[in-house]
């Protein structure tokens, strides 16, 4: 055993490797607030507003009212 080994580094070390943990922490962050803005959205068009088209509107609350 020699006592005068280089250390190695490993390359895919995101502890000693300052570019790649840089780069690492940017796309966990970028594709973590895609996943958050795409799921906001798809909520909104899951649950969507359905219009009841056989909803009934008293004569008197329409855009020209009719009195009687």
């Amino acid at each position: 055993m020699e006592q005068n080994q280089p250390i190695l580094e490993n390359e895919l070390d995101t502890k000693t490797n300052k570019p790649k943990t840089s780069r690492f922490y940017f796309l966990l962050g970028f594709f973590g607030i895609f996943v958050f803005a795409w799921s906001g959205c798809y909520g909104l068009y899951k649950h969507k507003f359905v219009s009841g088209k056989d909803v009934k509107v008293n004569e008197s609350s329409k855009y020209e009212p009719k009195y009687e």
